[in-house]
């Protein structure tokens, strides 16, 4: 006995007409045989929904089913009068369920492929008709080909200004992409037609690349902004200095003033990451952290006990 239409469509006793046809054109989409080709339990799957589809994409024949006249192969229940419909297989060993509409007293007439011609030709572009006989299988008409994806490994500073790439395809054919200026760990970039071909003369696909960014040791990308530790000696905290700083773009001296402390930051306008959208470029803020010599010589030790003498102060206050 066949399974419930609705438990095989997935939808509710009280689903609209509408919601019907969008749970049969998703699974009858994804489960054609044209799509799984030699997969007989998509096969098996599919001629379920197409059976089920039979039965409730058919308002009488709903009507019938939901009244409990037919069972869910559109067969009369015992004790009811009058054949309703039937499910089989034509003679070209297709999978569409089949109605006797239009013939007198229920008898075999001629088979109706109850609106199946429009929904697959909306779907694959194709039509739904005999091929050597009523109920045969689906003649498809041109497939888009299906998408592939790629992962990319971009270094830091290429993501930010920008690099191009060669990329391997399927079957030893390379590429070269253009990974844009400022694009960001995750982004997906678009390269059209390059995934697999068409079917029936449909258009290929398309590839998929995302982005993978790898992390820098100085630098971390915050928005558009670039964020990055500057270590200073004491005498450069004390006394002030002119300082090298590293930017994505090359190295820029950033004066630091008398008496700056650990954690004290910095901005550099302009010196962040382009953003491509908009064509506004961040900053790169600058935050020192004051470093000891490895060593504290006698000259050090005596000069710091005599300051602290005369000049202590306690920071944690």
């Amino acid at each position: 006995m066949a399974s419930d239409p609705y438990t095989v469509l997935g939808v509710e006793r009280g689903a609209s007409d509408k919601d019907i046809q969008r749970a049969f054109r998703t699974l009858a989409k994804k489960l054609h045989p044209d799509v799984n080709p030699n997969d007989a339990a998509a096969a098996e799957r599919f001629k379920q929904v197409s059976q089920a589809y039979d039965i409730l994409g058919d308002p009488e024949k709903r009507r019938q089913f939901d009244a409990g006249e037919i069972d869910a192969n559109g067969e009369t229940r015992h004790g009811f009068a009058g054949a309703g419909a039937g499910y089989g297989a034509g003679p070209g060993g297709g999978y569409y369920s089949y109605q006797t509409r239009g013939a007198p007293g229920g008898g075999q007439g001629p088979a109706d492929d109850l609106g199946f011609g429009d929904i697959f030709s909306d779907l694959f572009g194709g039509r739904a008709g005999p091929r050597g006989g009523p109920g045969g299988p689906f003649q498809a008409g041109p497939m888009r080909g299906q998408d592939i994806r790629y992962t990319l490994d971009v270094t830091f500073l290429e993501a930010a200004t920008g690099t191009r790439k060669r990329v391997s395809m399927p079957g030893g054919t390379t590429l070269d992409l253009n990974v844009p200026e400022g694009v960001s760990d995750g982004r997906v970039l678009r390269l059209k037609g390059k995934g697999k071909p068409g079917v029936n003369g449909g258009p290929p696909g398309d590839a998929l690349v995302e982005i993978k960014v790898g992390t820098h040791k100085d630098f971390e990308r915050d928005g558009n902004d670039v964020r990055i530790e500057l270590p200073i000696s004491i005498d450069e905290a004390v006394l002030g200095a002119k300082v090298e700083v590293p930017t994505i773009s090359g190295s820029v001296n950033l004066t630091i003033p008398k008496g700056t402390s650990s954690g004290q930051t910095f901005r550099l306008r302009g010196k962040g990451i382009k953003d491509a959208s908009s064509g506004k470029t961040g900053d790169q803020f600058v935050s020192v952290k004051i470093v000891l010599p490895d060593e504290i010589d006698d000259g050090l030790a005596y000069y710091l006990t005599e300051w602290r003498q005369k000049h202590g102060y306690n920071p944690r206050r």
